[in-house]
């Protein structure tokens, strides 16, 4: 049996980087997977490897700082595929890089845009399908510096900390429903991004692998998997609760 067989799960940026391996291991674990992604192409590609696999999936186009658009999808999925058991709220950006007193308010509202009120529409939209099939599980995906600093991108900080909390507060709200709301918090991790930029730079890429006292940074394959199980029965127990998936790096 696999883990979470039939379950009918949609992955925000589900086209690259983590979200990518994500949908490819819940489709490998049984999960109908519904990839929302603003890059169509390679939303597509995804799809069919996904088949050629023998697993299940659709792309759908999706901005999720659209409410209209996201109200829609969640709606289409629900209605084709008789519900919809799991979302994970992976969109998001990092922002510009530069101290809080250089951010303009352009820059800051792009990142809060996508990464705050992206999952607050996404969850908006998916609660009533939840609750009305009985139940459900969603994955907020913050990150490492949802819970410290790091003296950069301050906007990125603020709003990995407001999806973390977004997550405690809808686990309260929503624990009578039966739907379960937990966050995952990445340390570094070895998207096509961070490759390109430790091949350009070896130096950055021993200190980031420095950072962390595993060793190493970590793959997406690695939050994938806590995901997974995050989605997954075996977590039935779980609501308003932070995995950390970090190699190490808040314990210093």
């Amino acid at each position: 049996m696999k883990r979470i067989e039939n379950k009918v799960v949609v992955v925000t940026g589900g086209a690259s980087g983590i979200g990518r391996e994500t949908c490819l291991l819940l489709a490998k674990e049984g999960a109908k997977v519904m990839i929302a992604d603003l890059l169509d192409v390679e939303g597509k590609k995804l799809v069919d490897e996904i088949k050629s696999l023998g697993g299940v999936a659709k792309f759908y186009h999706l901005n999720v700082t659209n409410e209209q658009e996201v109200e829609e999808v969640y709606g289409k999925i629900a209605k084709e595929f008789g519900g919809i058991d799991g979302s994970v709220n992976n969109a998001g950006i990092e922002g510009a890089s530069k101290p809080t007193h250089e951010i303009t308010e352009k820059e800051w509202d792009a990142v809060m845009s996508v990464n705050v009120k992206g999952v607050f529409f996404c969850t908006k939209h998916v609660v009533p399908h939840m609750q009305k099939s009985g139940g459900g599980s969603v994955v907020n995906i913050s990150s490492i510096y949802g819970l410290v600093g790091s003296g950069d991108i301050s906007h990125y900080h603020a709003s990995k900390g407001a999806v973390r909390l977004m997550a405690k507060n809808d686990a309260l709200t929503y624990a009578k429903d039966n739907i379960r709301f937990n966050s995952v918090h990445p340390g570094g991790i070895l998207t096509p991004l961070l490759e390109r930029l430790v091949k350009e730079d070896p130096v950055f890429g021993k200190k980031l692998n420095d950072a962390h006292p595993i060793g190493h940074i970590g793959e997406p394959l690695d939050i994938a998997n806590g995901v997974l199980f995050l989605l997954s029965d075996e977590s039935k127990f779980m609501t308003g609760s932070e995995l950390i998936i970090d190699g190490g790096y808040t314990c210093q």
